[in-house]
C-alpha cells in the first residue's frame, strides 16, 4: 500500500473524522473540547468571536504566569521548621576534658630553651628600648636564625605620614617610606607585627594593638614549628597524664576511674580524655535529672608546670558532644577555672536537617569532593571535620605541607620554618552536614575546697595521688566538675518540605480549573490535538516528498513516454530494415535484449517501468 495512503487512513482511524488540515483540525478541537472559551470563538458572532478569543488568550496566559510561579516556588526547595518536646530515656553526652596547657613545661624545656630565651630578650627590647638597658651581656649570644624566620618587628606611627618600622634586634630603623608599612597604619603608638619570611617579596605583616598579644602568637607560631618535628608518641609523652590529672570520678551511685576515659591527642591541647565515647562499649544512659545522676569530676591541672609564654590561661578545657563525634574543643568547647566547683545543667536540642535537594548538608560526608582527615578516629561526619579537612587540603595544595593543628594524610609532612620558610603566609592564604545533636549548658560556680574545708581535702586527694602524707596539691590546681541533665526532656526542632509533589499538582490543577475551567482531561485534549498536528505534518512531509521526486523524474524525461503500440510498430519496422539490407530473415532475426531501445531511433526514449504513474499501483489493485 501507498506509504501516503497508510498514513492517511491511521490518521483517519484515531481522529474518527475531525479533519485533515491544521484548520480543519483546529475547528474540530474548539468544538468538542471540554476547556471554557474555545467553543464560544467559532460558535459566536464576529464581535463576540473576538471577544472571546482575547479572553481566552488573556486567561490563558495568566494560567501559564501561574504555573512558572508555582514551579519555581517547589524547584526553591524551601523548608519549614517544627519544634516538638518529647520526653525518654536519654544517653548522657560525651565528656571530652583536656588542660589548658598541653604540654608539662618540664618535659619540653629542652625543646624550647632557645625560644624561651629568644622571647625573654624580645620583652626586654619591647620594655626597655632604650641602648644599654638590656639583658647582661656576658650572657651566651641568642640565635636569632628562628628570629630571622618570622620576626617581630615594632611599628611606630606617631608620625601618620612617615610611620617607622624597627626590628626589635637591630638598631637602626626604617624610614616610613618602606613598602611593608604602607598597609599597615592603625592607632599611634606601637605596633608588634608578625612577619613571615621576612627578608623577601613574599612577606606578610599582621598587626597587633598589644605586645602581649603579639608575643602570645609569635610564641605559638614558632612553637608549633618546633614541636612539628617531634614524633607524636613522643608529644603524648610530654603532655597530662590521665592518673595525674584525673583525681576522682563518680557517675551517679557509681565509682568510676581515668581507666573509664579514652585518650586522643589534640593539637591544641595535648593530652585529652573522653567520658563515654562510645567507641568501645555502648553509651551510657541517664534514667533521672539532677546533679546526684551525672559525672562528678576533680581534675588536677598542675598550673606550677605550665609553659610561660603558650599558655596565658590556666584551668581546664571540656566539652560535651555527640558519642563517635570528634571533640573540637577551640570552637565548641569550655573552660573551667581552678579553685571552682563548676555545676553544667544540660538540655538537649534533637536537629533534623533534611537533606539534597532542600538543603547542602551531607549525610555522611560521602559526597563532598575533599577527604576527611578525622574519619582515622573512626568519627561521624560534622562540619567541623569538612572545614579543617578543606583547610588542611588547601594548605598542602599551596605549600606542599600540611598544618600542625589538623590531622595528616599519608606521605604529608607538618609545616615548619626549615623546611618550609613560607608557610605562615600558606596558613593566611588558605584561610579563605549539620550536627544532630546540640547541648545547651547552664553554668555555674562556686568557690572550691572552702577556706575551713581546704586542708583535709588536699591531704586527702594527695594521698590518694601520691601516697604522700604532704600536701601536693593547692587551689591553684584543682577543679571541680559537675555535669548533669537539668530537665527529662529534649526538645526536637525538624525540617520538612514546604512544597510537596501533591502541592504542586494541586495548585497547577486549581488554577487551570479557576481561569480556564480545565482539568486532566483538557490537557489530554491538547495533547491530542498536538499528535493529530503531527500526524498531519507527517503526511504533508511525505507528500512533498513525493511531488519533488515526480518534479525531478520530469525533468529528467521532458517528453512524453511512449505507449505500447508505439513500440510494436517500432520494432517491426526494424525488422524490415534487417531483410532489406541483406540481414537474416525477419523470423530467424534475434530479438533485442529487454529494455534496450531500438537502434536508430535517437529519439525514442524509453523511461523505466515505474514511470507508469505514481498511482499505477494503486490502479492494479
Amino acid at each position: 500500500m501507498n506509504l501516503k495512503k497508510y498514513f492517511i487512513r491511521a490518521l483517519h482511524r484515531l481522529q474518527k473524522g475531525p479533519g485533515y488540515t491544521y484548520k480543519e483540525l483546529l475547528v474540530w478541537y474548539c468544538d468538542n473540547t471540554n476547556t471554557h472559551g474555545p467553543k464560544r470563538i467559532i460558535k459566536e458572532g464576529p464581535k463576540k468571536k473576538f471577544i472571546w478569543f482575547f479572553l481566552t488568550l488573556l486567561f490563558a496566559s495568566l494560567v501559564f504566569w501561574q504555573w512558572g510561579i508555582l514551579i519555581n516556588t517547589y524547584l526553591s526547595y524551601n523548608v519549614t521548621s517544627s519544634l516538638s518536646i518529647g520526653f525518654k530515656t536519654m544517653k548522657f553526652p560525651a565528656v571530652t576534658v583536656c588542660n589548658a596547657n598541653p604540654f608539662k613545661y618540664s618535659e619540653v624545656k629542652h625543646l624550647l630553651k632557645e625560644l624561651d630565651r629568644l622571647i625573654e630578650a624580645a620583652l626586654e627590647r619591647i620594655l626597655q628600648p632604650t641602648p644599654g638597658n638590656g639583658s647582661d651581656s656576658s650572657s651566651p649570644p641568642l640565635d636569632l636564625g628562628l628570629w630571622h624566620q618570622i620576626p617581630l618587628v615594632l611599628i611606630d606611627e606617631h608620625d601618620k605620614d612617615n610611620p617607622v618600622i624597627l626590628d626589635i634586634f637591630e638598631s637602626n630603623p626604617a624610614a616610613g617610606g618602606n613598602e611593608t608599612a604602607a598597609g599597615n597604619q592603625t592607632a599611634a603608638g606601637g605596633n608588634e607585627t608578625a612577619c613571615s619570611h621576612q627578608g623577601s617579596g613574599n612577606c606578610t605583616y599582621r598587626n597587633f594593638t598589644s605586645a602581649a598579644q603579639a608575643v602570645t602568637e609569635w610564641y605559638i607560631l614558632q612553637s608549633t614549628s618546633i614541636l612539628s618535628r617531634v614524633p607524636l608518641q613522643e608529644r603524648i609523652r610530654m603532655g597530662y597524664q590521665a592518673e595525674d590529672m584525673i583525681l576522682a570520678c563518680l557517675y551517679g551511685a557509681e565509682p568510676c576511674n581515668y581507666k573509664n576515659f579514652t585518650q586522643i591527642y589534640h593539637p591544641d591541647h595535648g593530652n585529652c580524655y573522653i567520658f563515654n565515647w562510645g567507641m568501645d562499649e555502648e553509651a551510657l544512659n541517664s534514667s533521672n535529672p539532677g546533679a546526684e545522676f551525672g559525672l562528678k569530676l576533680i581534675l588536677d591541672i598542675s598550673q606550677q608546670d605550665y609553659i610561660p609564654y603558650l599558655s596565658s590561661a590556666a584551668g581546664a578545657r571540656l566539652m560535651l558532644h555527640q558519642q563517635k563525634s570528634f571533640p573540637f574543643l577551640k570552637d565548641q568547647g569550655i573552660y573551667a577555672m581552678a579553685g571552682t566547683e563548676t555545676s553544667i545543667g544540660v538540655l538537649v536540642d534533637e536537629l533534623e536537617r533534611m537533606g539534597y535537594p532542600y538543603s547542602d548538608c551531607t549525610m555522611n560526608g560521602s559526597d563532598v569532593p575533599v577527604k576527611n582527615l578525622y574519619s582515622q578516629y573512626n568519627t561521624s561526619y560534622s562540619i567541623q571535620a569538612c572545614l579543617r579537612s578543606c583547610f588542611q587540603n588547601h594548605m598542602m595544595e599551596i605549600c606542599g605541607c600540611g598544618h600542625y593543628m589538623f590531622p595528616l594524610p599519608e606521605g604529608v609532612n607538618y609545616c615548619n620554618n626549615e623546611d618550609n620558610p613560607g608557610w605562615g603566609k600558606s596558613t593566611d592564604r588558605a584561610d579563605g552536614a549539620a550536627v544532630d545533636t546540640q547541648y545547651k549548658m547552664t553554668i555555674s560556680m562556686a568557690d572550691w575546697p572552702s577556706e575551713a574545708s581546704e586542708d583535709w581535702i588536699f591531704h586527702i586527694l594527695s594521698y590518694e595521688r601520691d601516697m604522700s602524707t604532704n600536701v601536693t596539691l593547692d587551689r591553684n590546681g584543682i577543679i571541680k566538675l559537675n555535669i548533669y541533665f537539668q530537665e527529662y526532656n529534649y526538645r526536637t526542632i525538624s525540617e520538612s518540605a514546604a512544597t510537596t509533589i501533591v502541592w504542586l499538582l494541586s495548585s497547577l490543577g486549581g488554577q487551570f480549573g479557576f481561569w480556564m475551567g480545565g482539568s486532566v482531561l483538557c490537557l489530554i485534549e491538547f495533547g491530542e490535538i498536538i499528535i493529530d498536528s503531527l500526524w498531519i505534518t507527517v503526511i504533508n512531509v511525505i507528500g512533498w516528498c513525493k511531488g519533488l521526486k515526480q518534479k525531478r523524474a520530469q525533468a529528467r524525461y521532458p517528453d512524453a513516454p511512449p505507449t505500447v503500440s508505439e513500440l510494436v510498430e517500432a520494432h517491426t519496422n526494424l525488422g524490415f530494415q534487417h531483410e532489406d539490407a541483406g540481414a537474416l530473415p525477419r523470423d530467424e532475426a534475434l530479438p533485442p535484449e529487454p529494455g534496450t531501445p531500438p537502434p536508430n531511433y535517437d529519439s525514442l526514449r524509453v523511461q523505466p517501468l515505474d514511470v507508469l504513474g505514481p498511482d499505477s499501483d494503486a490502479e492494479s489493485e
